[in-house]
């Protein structure tokens, strides 16, 4: 493996194109940037997941590479480049889930983080252990971390843990396609509980609290994000378009990646992704370690950011278009015309609730979504704008858990799909108090990537240079004191009815009702 800086040559001075990869839950996109950050061509596909059980949630690894495959050769078809002038890959990629490959390199399983299949182990392994694995890697297990899930398949199925050969994220599974290599990065391997913080190593004591004392074998070799992994092999070249011999760098947590691509990074910044989940996190130098804190990840030596998250952010509004919008077919731009109902009301503290709780919550997977306090004069206007306070509340609730820690800060950076909305940014700054920004970059993780492929080939000499080229703010939007008022008071509402909702939860997870 080759260190950042160390693997530029003369040629690749001239070389003008940086791609960046996002692979997410669902989407894969393929992002081409120019050396000054700005997007010359992007092209993205939509996988299937699959749920063969309830709380179930799969993806077919083929067709990930598949895609993978389809987006990176039109992305530079659309541009128009030669692959030559393409001086490295980033990609960034979906934190947690698990990702297998067998003892042949093929593909063998591929579990999204959607996944809550393992919540009931989880909550095992957190009542035996969870106090000293907090100790160790400063998170304690839930239901779709990546070692809760592989202690799963050992317990569920053996015959399939049998077989594993190499237990991947996301991302290094395309990584792995790419250039043939097995390895993971510190920023996802931290980021899912697999790392002994604050160094950022795998540790044996660490795998034996979650029952996964055999498992050392399995995982990969372990660089830093802006590492190179390895080079484009022959066959990757052939499915993608990309040259034989082009560097792809270890790559990124996309937590780590959209906030590097929006223009956080350094200590003290906040960065808030209002994507598939719900991403609160502000970098510092150490590591914060607070249990009542989701997580930390590690990025590079003083680099850190302390996180709290999880799947209740945007996907609210992307679930309501699907199943609501979107059916017939009779919406040239659902999230537009979604905006545009929010916009038609004038806000009220009787206004209904919703709690963004679909794919349950870090408080417990019991948690279920749900609308409050509807009433016959409302309309679909008032049900989106509960839906966009919700997700905003619990970004929130999220962020004040961060604050209660000791973590401060005055601006946040806002990115993600919920950023281009013309309603939550400054929803944002009202609820949270602060000044909130949002990125010029659409594709902020693709853009993360590829400033750590900058960095990793020497194209510039760090993430501040890097950052401080490749990036730059759109729009500002300061607080109003009058909504500021407003949303504490609904914020508070919204508070105690998730309390008094809890017990009913419970009784409807473990079917407790009698007649």
């Amino acid at each position: 493996m080759k260190k950042p800086g160390t693997f530029i040559t003369v040629a690749d001075r001239v070389k003008k194109y940086l791609l960046g990869l996002d692979a997410g839950n669902t989407v894969i996109k393929a992002v081409l940037f120019d050396l000054e950050g700005q997007q010359v061509a992007m092209h993205a596909l939509d996988g299937q997941s699959s749920t063969p059980q309830p709380g179930h949630v799969e993806r077919d690894l083929d067709e990930l590479w598949a895609n993978a495959g389809v987006a990176i050769s039109r992305c530079i078809a659309e541009a128009g480049v030669s692959p030559d002038e393409i001086a490295a890959v980033g990609c960034a990629g979906h934190g947690n889930g698990l990702y297998l490959l067998d003892r042949d390199g093929g593909a063998l399983m591929g579990i999204q983080s959607l996944d809550t299949r393992a919540a009931a182990l989880s909550a095992e392994l957190s009542d035996a252990s969870g106090a000293r694995l907090h100790e160790l890697c400063l998170q304690k297990p839930w239901p779709s971390q990546t070692p809760v899930l592989l202690a799963w398949v050992k317990r569920h199925m053996p015959k399939v843990y049998s077989k594993i050969g190499t237990v991947l994220l996301c991302k290094d599974f395309i990584t792995y396609q790419l250039t043939g290599a097995r390895v993971s990065e510190i920023s996802d391997m931290s980021g899912c509980g697999l790392t002994k913080m604050p160094e950022a190593v795998y540790d044996n004591e660490l795998l034996s609290l979650y029952g996964l004392e055999d498992a050392r074998g399995l995982l990969p070799t372990l660089i830093d994000p802006a590492d190179i992994a390895g080079q484009i092999t022959e066959g990757a070249a052939a499915a993608t378009g990309l040259r034989a011999g082009t560097p792809v760098i270890g790559g990124y947590f996309d937590v780590v990646s959209s906030a590097l691509g929006s223009g956080a990074g350094f200590a003290g910044d906040a960065s808030i992704i209002a994507g598939t989940w719900s991403i609160n996190q502000v970098f510092s130098e150490t590591p914060v370690r607070d249990d009542t804190v989701f997580m930390a990840s590690a990025f590079g030596p003083k680099r850190f950011v302390n996180i709290e998250a999880s799947a209740t952010s945007a996907v609210s509004l992307e679930w309501y278009v699907r199943e609501f919008v979107e059916r017939g077919g009779h919406h040239e731009n659902p999230f537009g015309y979604c905006n545009a109902r929010v916009g038609d009301v004038a806000p009220q503290l009787d206004d209904p609730f919703f709690h963004p709780f679909l794919y349950g919550s870090g408080q417990g997977a019991e948690f279920r979504a749900g609308f409050y306090g509807l009433a016959g004069w409302h309309t679909e206007g008032h049900m989106l704008r509960a839906l966009f306070e919700g997700v905003m509340f619990e970004h929130r609730r999220h962020i004040d858990v961060l604050r209660a820690a000791g973590v401060q800060f005055n601006r946040a950076i806002l990115s993600g799909g919920g950023s281009r909305s013309p309603h939550w940014p400054q929803m944002f700054a009202d609820c949270l108090n602060v000044p909130i920004v949002v990125a010029q970059a659409q594709e902020t993780g693709a853009l993360g990537a590829a400033i750590g492929a900058a960095v990793g080939t020497g194209l510039v000499a760090d993430y501040e240079e890097g950052i401080g080229l490749m990036t730059r703010p759109k729009q500002a939007f300061a607080p109003d004191e009058n909504m500021t008022v407003h949303y504490q008071t609904r914020y508070e509402m919204y508070c105690a009815l998730s309390e008094a909702m809890g017990p009913f939860w419970a009784q409807l997870q473990n079917k407790e009702f009698t007649s």
